[in-house]
C-alpha cells in the first residue's frame, strides 16, 4: 500500500501552504548542502598527517560580512513577506461566504447550516463556494482541523473563532480533533464532504427541517421575552437590535466596539461586560440557561434583522 506523503490538496488555500512548505524544504535541503558537503570535504582533506597546504588564506572580510548579512537578511525578510500574506488571507474571510456554526463537546463536531439542517461529525459543502466556519467550545479547549485544506483553528469555551476554505475538488476529506480534549481524543474525527452545488442543494432540501437557524432563534428570543424590551414600542428602554450587527456601538466605559458575533455573545451570556452608551445595566444574564446551539440561533436570526428606515 502506498503512503502519500501528504494529504490531498483540495482548496485555494492549501496550493499556497503547499507551495511554501516545499520552497521551505528546499532551501533547508540547499543549506544542508552548503555546510555539511565542505565540512565533510575539510574533514579527510585536513585530517591529521595528510599533506594539506595549511598557511593561511588573505580573503576580503569586508565584502564576505557584507555578503553574509545582506543576503540572509533580503531571504528572511522575502520568507516573512511571503508566509504573512498566507496568514492574512487566512484570517480575512472573502465577502459572500457561505456561514456555518460549529460546535465542539466531548467527543464530537456539531454543525448547524442556515437553512436549519444539522450534522454531527460530517460537514457537507459545495464545491467552489467559499464557506465560513464560526466556532464555540461547549467544555474544553478543541482544534478544528482539515488536513487537505491545510488549515487548523483551536475551537475554544467562552469565545468565537472563525476559519474559512474553498474546496476546489469533490470528494469526501479527513476532519479532527489536533488538541487533546480528553480520553476519547482520538476519536474525535469526522468527515468533509465536498459536493457539486446541485448535488449539495439536493442534500439540503432532501433533510431540510421546518424552521430555519433564523426562525429558530427567533422563536427562542419571543420565548424568553427578550422581544419586550429590545423589540418595537416596548416599555423597558433597551438597545434596538434592528441594523445591530456590524455596526460600531460606542459603550458606557467610552470604547466603541464591533457589533459581530463575540460581541452579541457576550452581551447574551455577560451583558455586564459590554453596557452600550446611553443605557442601565438591566439585561439578565443566560449563562447556564442556553446551549452554545441555542446561542447561535439567537445570533442568527439577530444578524439577519434590518434596520428600520
Amino acid at each position: 500500500m502506498k503512503l502519500p506523503f501528504l494529504p490531498p490538496s483540495a482548496s485555494t488555500l492549501s496550493t499556497r501552504v503547499d507551495a511554501f512548505f516545499w520552497f521551505m524544504v528546499g532551501l533547508s535541503v540547499l543549506f544542508m548542502v552548503l555546510i555539511f558537503v565542505p565540512m565533510t570535504i575539510f574533514l579527510f582533506k585536513y585530517r591529521r598527517g595528510n599533506p594539506a597546504n595549511r598557511k593561511p588564506i588573505t580573503v576580503p572580510t569586508l565584502h564576505i560580512e557584507i555578503t553574509w548579512t545582506v543576503l540572509p537578511m533580503v531571504l528572511l525578510v522575502g520568507i516573512f513577506y511571503w508566509s504573512a500574506s498566507i496568514y492574512y488571507s487566512m484570517a480575512h474571510v472573502p465577502a459572500g461566504a457561505l456561514e456555518l456554526n460549529v460546535i465542539g463537546k466531548q467527543w464530537m463536531w456539531k454543525i448547524q447550516h442556515p437553512e436549519g439542517n444539522r450534522e454531527i461529525n460530517e460537514l457537507h459543502v459545495p464545491l467552489g463556494r467559499t464557506v465560513k466556519l464560526t466556532m464555540a467550545s461547549q467544555d474544553v479547549i478543541h482544534s478544528f482541523y482539515m488536513p487537505a485544506f491545510r488549515i487548523k483553528q483551536d475551537v475554544l469555551p467562552g469565545r468565537y473563532t472563525t476559519e474559512w476554505f474553498t474546496p476546489t475538488k469533490p470528494g469526501t476529506y479527513h476532519l479532527f480533533c489536533a488538541e487533546y480534549c480528553g480520553t476519547v481524543h482520538s476519536g474525535m474525527i469526522g468527515s468533509i464532504v465536498v459536493m457539486e452545488p446541485a448535488e449539495f442543494q439536493n442534500w439540503l432540501l432532501s433533510g431540510k427541517p421546518s424552521d430555519t437557524l433564523a426562525q429558530s432563534g427567533e422563536r427562542l428570543f419571543r420565548e424568553l421575552g427578550c422581544s419586550g424590551c429590545h423589540m418595537g414600542n416596548s416599555q423597558i428602554r433597551a438597545p434596538r437590535l434592528e441594523g445591530l450587527f456590524g455596526r460600531a456601538v460606542p459603550l458606557a466605559n467610552g470604547k466603541v466596539v464591533r457589533a459581530d458575533e463575540g460581541y452579541i455573545r457576550d452581551s447574551i451570556l455577560l451583558p455586564q461586560a459590554d453596557v452600550a452608551a446611553g443605557y442601565e445595566p438591566l439585561m439578565p444574564t443566560f449563562a447556564g440557561r442556553l446551549s452554545e446551539e441555542e446561542v447561535l440561533e439567537l445570533i442568527a436570526y439577530i444578524k439577519g434583522l434590518r434596520a428600520i428606515p
